[in-house]
């Protein structure tokens, strides 16, 4: 597969500028050009400011500089994302841990997931696994399992229509196996480099079957949302939040979890899971909370 070079693409951009429009002291100029050929935003904004302030007369060049170099980033992007195959551009991160429940059970276990994504250029997908399991001589005391996929349509930058195709099987819980599909929109109501908060709502359908052998199936509404906070260069909060609203059973999920960077693709991770099921069978709670400690490796 060819592969688009950003940098000579910028190169040629720059050289490209009208040479009357050059006013930049060498010194200054040659900065810049190191800042823009390491490809990173925020040392390019960093360093186009200070020019700035050093060479106010040249703020157009720089200006144009800095601009060329977003047209190429966008461009080589663009052609990857054209010319990627279905295998490419999957980026997700596993994690494996402990954790301790309370509500239907009470116990110490082992935790094990997977979230994996892809951006392309029209179409997002993402596919998450977890799987809590624990035995006490021999006894089950967790049991639970969750699959999901959810890809989703851009529209634009911020709007989507996006679906989710889910499986969850918890007999503490009180069901033996529950696919929910819904289909929705989707929107980005913030993004900055810190922070990012996505929406989404609309109907869906939930088939579930409970361990005592009744089936239920039922129309819904689904809302959701999901929140990203960079704290510092090694920190990040994040909120994971569902709620499905049906005639028999309203059920609200969320998973608040904080990530610190250890080394290279390594983080720790401490979670909080909170499941709510407004009519669970008999002899069930309401409320599930879990607490997890997981190594993370990104990939």
């Amino acid at each position: 597969m060819r592969r688009f070079a950003p940098v000579a693409a910028i190169c040629v951009l720059l050289h490209a500028l009208p040479a009357a429009a050059a006013s930049l002291p060498e010194p200054l100029r040659q900065m810049l050009d190191a800042a823009l050929a390491s490809n990173s935003e925020g040392d390019i904004v960093t360093v186009a400011k200070y020019v700035r302030l050093a060479a106010p007369d040249a703020a157009d060049e720089v200006d144009a500089r800095v601009t060329a170099w977003r047209a190429a980033r966008s461009a080589a992007r663009k052609e990857q994302l054209v010319e990627a195959g279905p295998l490419d551009l999957w980026k997700g991160r596993t994690d494996i841990g402990g954790f301790r429940n309370s509500g239907n059970s009470n116990a110490a276990g082992l935790s094990a997931g997977l979230d994996i994504r892809r951006e392309g250029l029209d179409w997002r997908h993402r596919l998450r696994l977890r799987a809590d399991y624990q035995e006490d001589k021999g006894i089950k005391t967790r049991e639970a399992y969750t699959a999901s996929w959810e890809p989703s349509y851009k529209v634009n930058e911020r709007l989507s229509v996006a679906g989710v195709a889910q499986y969850e099987r918890d007999p503490f819980l009180g069901y033996d196996s529950r696919y929910s599909a819904a289909l929705g929109i989707g929107y980005r109501a913030v993004s900055t480099p810190a922070l990012t908060i996505d929406v989404n709502a609309g109907p869906a359908f939930r088939f579930t079957s409970f361990i005592d052998g009744t089936r239920e199936d039922s129309p819904a509404a689904r809302g959701s949302t999901s929140i990203a906070l960079k704290l510092s260069r090694t920190l990040k909060l994040t909120n994971d939040s569902a709620a499905y609203f049906d005639t028999t059973n309203n059920t609200v999920v969320s998973t608040s979890a904080l990530d610190a960077k250890l080394i290279g693709p390594l983080s720790a991770r401490l979670s909080y899971n909170l499941q709510y099921e407004g009519n669970p069978p008999a002899g069930r709670k309401t409320l599930d909370t879990q607490t997890r400690a997981s190594l993370v490796y990104d990939f």
